[in-house]
């Protein structure tokens, strides 16, 4: 019985991960949806514009744009939780360990510089910068490329469906500011249930908020990782005063981004090479903690 409840607490684990995944597909898939269905039907323009203005080249710009970026993001969500950052099939050097090193007792091995162990993902990963409970999976050396650019477009896309649905929030708040378009913007749950508004007002309130929301999330997460990158730091070093591995702007985003930095932000296809190994970083500054002096 101990052993069949074992197994079915791992496997119950196991699926538990790809949960945050699934959620965040849902979101980004009713997102583009909605978008669309505001692109091809409820086009922002009165009837009579809509067969001059709002024509079908302009809709076919709207839909390709809107598809690169989802094209863009799955394709770069995809290749970052298939990336490996791990420790896992890495040969780590020899006997001699440099400046930087540490053992780490969950994983009976010596972890280079920057790299720490994560207890989510139950292993230690190479310049870990955080554990991504969205898609469940950590941020490290060789994936930190696909989780910016994720963000990157993440952000592009948000911005392009709040625009998009402006009309949304227009139509809400066509008769003013009054208690029920308040509360279909605040809590829709709420008035859906009670009965206040059909399905469809629902499902246009809903994703609209989402997209705020979404937005300003991500724009901080994507402000704050842009720049940790340029500062040469990760989400763990951003504590400290110390910028050991700092190495100037250029060559802080080639640590990231690879060698071809200005263009592989363009399709996660493009290779970019990155300059090291996740193992040996240059160092600028020192390691050790600076001591304050006690006057």
């Amino acid at each position: 019985m101990a052993r069949f409840m074992s197994r079915l607490w791992c496997k119950l684990e196991s699926s538990g991960r790809h949960v945050p995944i699934i959620l965040n597909a849902v979101l980004v898939f009713s997102i583009t949806a909605e978008v669309s269905y505001l692109v091809l039907v409820e086009a922002p323009l009165e009837p009579e514009q809509k067969k001059t203005e709002w024509s079908t080249m302009w809709k076919a710009m709207h839909l390709f744009a809107q598809y690169f970026m989802l094209g863009n993001i799955t394709w770069n969500a995809s290749l970052f939780v298939r990336t490996n950052p791990s420790i896992r099939g890495v040969f780590l050097g020899g006997d001699t360990l440099g400046q930087g090193w540490r053992y780490c007792y969950n994983c009976e091995t010596h972890t280079p510089p920057r790299c720490s162990h994560c207890y989510d993902c139950n292993v230690c990963v190479l310049r870990r910068d955080h554990h991504c409970v969205f898609f469940g999976q950590c941020v490290g050396f060789h994936n930190y490329r696909y989780f910016l650019t994720c963000l990157l477009f993440m952000w592009a896309g948000l911005l392009y469906a709040v625009v998009m649905n402006a009309e949304v929030f227009i139509v809400i708040l066509k008769e003013g500011v009054t208690f029920h378009s308040v509360m279909l913007l605040l809590v829709p749950w709420i008035m859906l249930v009670s009965g206040q508004v059909t399905a469809r007002a629902f499902a246009f309130a809903f994703i609209a908020d989402t997209c705020v929301v979404g937005f300003l999330l991500v724009a901080a997460f994507l402000f704050f990782h842009v720049i940790l990158m340029l500062r040469g730091q990760t989400t763990r070093e951003w504590y400290s005063t110390r910028r050991p591995y700092n190495l100037g702007t250029l060559a802080n985003i080639r640590e990231c981004l690879g060698k071809y930095w200005y263009i592989c932000w363009l399709c996660p296809l493009i290779p970019s090479p990155l300059p090291g190994d996740g193992i040996n970083f240059k160092v600028t500054g020192s390691l050790e903690p600076v001591k304050q002096r006690v006057h």
